[in-house]
């Protein structure tokens, strides 16, 4: 089985739809599917007969924004050879690293480039446009074949479940970004797990602003949505200006985001009301990164709907736990318990550990990879026993219900003193000033580490004010040192905040 099976909505049920664009429906999109992979074929893209060679199948890289278009190419990359989807605003040494990184074949882009990428583009490359036809659907044109005698194909080799359909990368933050290899078969139970948890159907529509080239937009948005027979709603981005428009107009059911655009979201709520009341969302959802608990109060009254905080990592194809639908119990705080994922606590030597105990959190699951490629270091670090160990710290409860302590990198450690950095975001977070809050530790020489928090304010308020109400409410040991407040807090590409190098950033 491959992830084209998966696309088996009804014939003209639509299934793509861009804003102030075209909407193709199941029929047409799995027909151009079709016929991309056979262009791919003809340009000499392919992967191999045998599982051993289906390994080495031909790297696709795609360099574009949110669109029908890139929907549409990942789905064609992945089904004649690997998807590498990379993030647009790369810069030219970036670009170079990941084609040479992923040994891509290939880049598929729009015809407005970024220039960056075709600069990168190596003579052994292909370089192929997706130009979008008068009915919405794509056609592909090669742009530049690779260097000596292509060899054309015309026949479609659609994968199995057990060839890899993209290849993306872990974050990087601490080292050298690590290959994550995803197979057909972990992309099928992540989006079934996914489409099991809330319940959706070809009757849910869904707003997808989480971008292409990550997993949460991959697999939580787009996949899911795919598969369940339903309708995604894809703009070229998010916009927080353009949002409540869009809520209006397409009457979305649900949407899946990070907490700074769910803050974004927030702030713009009162100007809305009235969208708000007229088009009730059955359910958000948030990932990628913590939601504190006072954000998921604050969305649930002005939303007026439930806000179910999942965990999710690249390694696990997307999902490994979430907070459930209703009737059944939410936990703020807590990012719920596994669907279709076995989650557990083990201690540094691998030994699983009773409900309760404090460790780190590993999961096991057909949607888990198999491994790091090529990279057996990192494999023996990170899979033991058959559960892949996650880098988080937590505890499970008498429900199973899963709460997350921070990644072990980021604990801070002041004087012997041990504590999760997003216990100081929550409270910084609940002051009626302060927009945006990170903790952070920086290097001290005799404690070994200190806490410093920066903010981006909403309201009036000073560092010291700050201080004497984080003291007022934390033990003397979390209180931070300093409190840097800034105009934005520096993020990675997919919008997650830079812990770990804030003292770096800041020059600490």
């Amino acid at each position: 089985m491959n992830i084209f099976e998966l696309l088996a909505g009804e014939d003209d049920h639509p299934a793509l739809v861009a804003p102030e664009g075209s909407t193709l429906t199941y029929k047409q999109l799995r027909e151009n599917v079709v016929e991309l992979v056979s262009q791919l074929n003809s340009f000499g893209l392919q992967r191999g007969d045998s599982f051993a060679a289906a390994r080495s199948a031909d790297r696709i890289a795609i360099a574009m924004s949110n669109g029908v278009p890139m929907v549409l190419s990942f789905l064609a990359a992945a089904l004649s050879g690997t998807a590498a989807p990379l993030n647009p605003k790369y810069k030219q040494e970036e670009f170079g690293f990941y084609y040479e990184d992923t040994q891509a074949k290939a880049l598929i882009t729009l015809p407005d480039v970024p220039e960056a990428a075709i600069a990168a583009v190596t003579p052994d490359m292909i370089h192929i446009y997706a130009r979008v036809t008068e009915n919405g659907t794509l056609s592909f044109e090669l742009v530049k074949p690779a260097s000596g005698e292509g060899k054309s194909l015309d026949n479609q080799n659609f994968p199995d479940s057990d060839d890899v359909a993209m290849i993306l990368h872990t974050s990087g933050t601490t080292s050298r970004p690590k290959r994550v290899p995803i197979r057909h078969r972990n992309l099928i139970a992540s989006a079934n797990n996914i489409i099991g948890a809330y319940s959706l159907s070809p009757a849910d529509t869904t707003l997808c602003f989480m971008p292409l080239f990550h997993i949460h937009g991959l697999v939580g948005c787009m996949l899911a949505t795919l598969a369940s027979g339903g309708t995604l709603v894809i703009p070229d981005g998010f916009n927080a200006l353009s949002f409540w428009k869009l809520v209006e107009t397409y009457k979305p059911t649900w949407y899946s985001a990070a907490p700074t655009m769910h803050q974004t979201i927030l702030a713009r709520a009162s100007r809305n009301e009235a969208i708000i009341k007229a088009n009730r969302f059955r359910f958000i959802r948030s990932s990628s990164a913590p939601l504190a608990p006072v954000i998921i109060e604050q969305m649930e009254a002005t939303l007026n709907a439930p806000v179910l905080e999942s965990y999710s990592m690249t390694e696990a194809a997307h999902l490994m736990a979430t907070n459930p639908l209703p009737p059944k119990v939410r936990k703020p705080g807590t990012v719920g318990y596994g669907f279709g994922v076995e989650v557990g606590i083990m201690d540094e030597d691998g030994n699983l550990l009773p409900q309760g105990s404090l460790g780190e959190v590993v999961v096991k699951g057909p949607n888990v990879i198999d491994g790091y490629e090529n990279n057996p270091q990192a494999n023996a670090t990170a899979f033991v026993n058959g559960w892949f160990r996650t880098g988080d710290q937590g505890t499970l409860d008498a429900d199973g219900y899963l709460r997350l302590t921070g990644r072990i990198k980021e604990l801070i450690n002041r004087g012997g003193e041990k504590f999760s950095p997003l216990e100081v975001d929550d409270i910084l977070l609940r002051h009626p000033a302060v927009a945006e809050a990170l903790a952070f530790a920086v290097p001290h020489k005799s404690l070994g580490e200190d806490i410093h928090a920066a903010v981006v304010l909403k309201g009036e308020t000073s560092e010291k004010e700050l201080l004497a109400y984080c003291a007022s409410l934390l033990a003397d040991f979390k209180v931070p040192n300093q409190i840097h407040i800034l105009d934005e807090l520096p993020r990675g590409a997919t919008g997650k905040l830079q812990r770990l190098n804030m003292a770096k950033l800041l020059k600490l």
